[in-house]
Order: C-alpha cells, then structure tokens, then sequence
C-alpha cells in the first residue's frame, strides 16, 4: 500500500441472497483514494454505492477481495458517516448530538462544548445549541449530521447522499458549507451522490459505477481549480466538457438499469408469461 494511499480496494465482491437468487451487489472494485481527496461516487440505483460505502463503514463485509484503510492516529475512530437520513438522537439538544461522539470517547464537558461550539458557528447553528430536534427544519438537521462527522475526527468521512432529500436552497448552502469545512480539515473523504454539480463542486476525482453488478466504468479527474465557488462553478473553463463526459458514461448505465428493471417487472414477466403459454398451444 503506497504512503499517500488512505484506502485500497482490491477485487473487493459483495454478493447476497434475494428470493432464492444470488444477486452480485459490487464485483471486482479495484480502486485506491489518496490521503486528503474528496472522491465522489455517482451511478445508477442499485449499483451498489451504499453497499461500498457500508463496507468500508465496517457495517457489511464484502464477499471477496481485501479493503485496507490506513489509520494514522490510534486515538482517532477510522470512519465516520453521514447517512442519507435523518440520524440524530430526538431526545439530546443540538449541541449534545454533535458532541455525542466526543462523549463516547470519554471528552471532558468543557472540552467538548468547546469543539462542538466551533463546528456549530461553522454550520451556522450556534443559536440553536439548546434546541431539540423536533423544533428543527430537515436543512438543520442535516447540518447535525455533518457536524457530528467532522467533530468526530475520523481517518476517513464517508457521506451517502447527504443531501439528497433537501430542496434546491439548503443544498446550495449545505454543498458550499461542506466545501469550506473540508478545505480546511483536508480530510480523506469519500461522497455519494446523484447530482453531477454537486460532484464537481465537490470532488477531486469522480468515480461513475456501472448499473448491477456494480463496477468501476470510469475515473474523472476533476481538474477545477480549488477554493471552488457554487455560483461561478458552471461559468469555470472546462466545466461543460467534464459534465458532458460524466453525463454520457452515466447515461448509457442508468438506460441499462432502466431496461434490467423494465424486464424484472411483474407486469414483464406476466407479459412473458402468457407468451410463452399461448406458444405452447400453437
């Protein structure tokens, strides 16, 4: 494993059972992520992004191949992830929930008011320390989420959709919110998403997977100069050409995904069915 390589995937396989039938999640991803990259991962539904990403959350194992994460600092966690949900704790104020992981980790009171305070003015949420959950919009909640990742202070940050659920405004803000707090941590980080913006806002390299079983298709580099800027990202030289590219590997998988779902369909194999009784009365 190279010196700059935080992560490595080797013939990593994901295989289960549905119905009887084994079904090939992730087969053969060969894929290393260099110390302090964003790497974003887009692909169809059901190519097995969240499934990598588990993996390497250490919540599923793979089938076959090797992962290997280097850790660096014994006393920090390995991995953090924010979910594509919501995951944060009802019954804890805001404060308490961003600091939970410092908790666990036996963090003095003072200590950890202080950090989370520090990524609470960041995410914008300071006058809302005290506030429960419940009196939060689904942008404020978010915002906990990625909070608590960062303030945790893995190794590795893993993000599956963050955003995804949000309207067009918070994820603006939470995108450019994100980008700020990355620049200046660097940390190793790895992002799911479905929006090739976001992507190149984002990322350092792109990775496109292919439509079940999941593959690597292809690796954009992502050659966008750094700070990048949500409102000037499209008017940046050479934006329309990596997203064109993207878009045309992407499209040829989501087209085989759709077809994959069209043929599984009830009414398909209803259609199929009834074919194949009706030719075995002629």
């Amino acid at each position: 494993m190279d010196h700059t390589c935080a992560i490595l995937m080797e013939g990593l396989t994901k295989e289960f059972t549905a119905g009887g039938t084994k079904v090939v999640a992730l087969e053969r991803i060969n894929l290393s992520v260099i110390e302090g990259e964003f790497l974003c991962i887009v692909g169809p539904s059901g190519c097995g992004k969240t499934t990598l990403l588990r993996i390497l959350a250490g919540l599923e194992s793979q089938t076959f191949g090797r992962v290997f994460i280097k850790a660096k600092n014994p006393e920090k966690p390995l991995t953090s992830m924010v979910f594509q949900g919501d995951s944060i704790f009802p019954w804890m104020t805001v404060e308490e929930n961003v600091a939970y992981g410092l908790r666990i980790k036996g963090v003095s009171l003072k200590q950890r008011r202080a950090i989370a305070r520090d990524y609470l003015q960041k995410l914008g949420l300071v006058r809302f320390a005290k506030a429960y959950p419940h009196q939060l919009s689904g942008g404020m909640k978010q915002r906990i989420n990625v909070a608590r990742a960062f303030v945790s202070d893995p190794e590795i940050l893993l993000m599956d959709e963050p955003f995804g659920s949000l309207d067009e405004q918070n994820r603006l803000i939470l995108q450019q919110e994100l980008l700020k707090i990355w620049e200046g941590s660097k940390k190793t980080s790895l992002f799911i998403t479905h929006s090739i913006d976001e992507a190149l806002l984002l990322g350092d390299r792109v990775i496109v997977m292919t439509a079940q079983p999941g593959k690597v298709k292809d690796i954009v580099d992502v050659n966008i100069p750094r700070p990048r800027d949500i409102l000037t990202l499209r008017e940046t030289s050479g934006f329309t050409a990596l997203y064109k590219r993207i878009w045309q590997l992407l499209q040829e998988e989501v087209l085989k995904a759709k077809a994959t779902e069209l043929v599984n369909s009830p009414v398909s194999s209803s259609k199929r069915h009834r074919k194949n009784t009706q030719e075995g009365k002629t």
